[in-house]
């Protein structure tokens, strides 16, 4: 069998203090033991994954893989993976039945590596978050983030807050139980990142 590659990162960003971090496609099956040891923790509870086994989140990753509406990144600093970026289109995701999308929005998910995993320190999170926001709104051309946390999930809420997103309503996000993807209801905190807050024009 061939050495499997990744993909060639689409971002990249140096971080005073933290070095090089780097954006990448996630390779479903290449990535999959990672991303597996990650939402199998009870910290990662409100990411929906716990139980799965490490062939189901390759299978969940694979049919993100076939949409256009989905996307999932990987995150590395220095070649190892830190956090997971996932970006979706809000109007073809479950949120986009619960607050008016707007033209430019762009709805993420964030999970970041266990601190013992990177060398964390002060202000990792927050690193991260501004080259995930970088990318987001300057490489991908976006107005807003959107992002919907778990109510009950107060420090990626207060996380959120801290970088800058405007606390929107808490909504009900309703049920999807579909083929390959089942999410139960969700009641979710909103909250939003307006491209000039962060990068004035």
């Amino acid at each position: 069998m061939a050495d499997r590659h990744p993909p060639a990162y689409v971002h990249e960003q140096t971080v005073e203090g933290l070095g090089v971090i780097g954006l990448r496609p996630l390779d479903p099956e290449g990535d999959a033991a990672a991303v597996h040891a990650w939402v199998s923790q009870e910290r990662a509870v409100f990411w929906g994954m716990n139980g799965l086994t490490r062939e189901q989140v390759a299978e969940v990753y694979a049919h993100l893989a076939t949409l256009d509406t989905h996307h999932a990144l990987l995150a590395e600093r220095d070649g190892v993976p830190v956090a997971l970026l996932q970006t979706y289109e809000p109007a073809a995701d479950r949120v986009g039945e619960v607050y008016p999308v707007q033209d430019g929005d762009i709805g993420v998910h964030v999970l970041i590596a266990p601190a013992g995993e990177h060398g964390a320190r002060t202000g990792w999170s927050a690193a991260l978050m501004s080259v995930f926001a970088a990318y987001v709104l300057l490489g991908l051309d976006r107005r807003r983030v959107v992002v919907d946390p778990d109510v009950r999930n107060t420090r990626a809420v207060a996380r959120f807050l801290r970088q800058g997103f405007d606390a929107g309503p808490v909504v009900t996000l309703p049920e999807v139980d579909l083929p390959d993807v089942y999410l139960p209801e969700k009641k979710a905190q909103l909250a939003f990142l307006r491209r000039e807050s962060v990068f004035p024009e």
